[in-house]
């Protein structure tokens, strides 16, 4: 890969990743005392995105797949934060279950 590449790949993955840090950072928000499925899926989401830094970190994955799953990621954010301004601010059941099939996907790919 040469080096341009290379630096495009970091600079996307930085950029997404620093997306990812800025939903968890809002986790002590008064809408998850009474939205539970928004905390669920928003910590699981900040769970991944620390895996997939620690095996960047170890050398065990590369920083072109670290892009492409924190890009997975940020949609699957994207997604619930679109379902909950249509509910007025939390999401339903059949949604939660849903975003958790794609975070399940990405989970899945983060090991291999």
């Amino acid at each position: 890969m040469s080096k341009s590449i290379r630096t495009v790949f970091t600079a996307v993955a930085a950029t997404v990743s620093l997306a990812c840090f800025a939903a968890p950072a809002m986790a002590d928000t008064p809408w998850q005392a009474h939205h539970p499925r928004r905390e669920e899926v928003n910590n699981r989401l900040g769970n991944q995105n620390a895996r997939i830094h620690q095996e960047v970190k170890e050398g065990e994955m590369s920083h072109a797949k670290a892009a492409r799953l924190h890009a997975a990621d940020h949609r699957i954010r994207m997604r619930e934060r679109r379902d909950a301004a249509a509910h007025g601010g939390h999401i339903t059941r059949h949604e939660k279950a849903r975003l958790n099939r794609r975070e399940n996907r990405v989970s899945r790919r983060i090991g291999q």
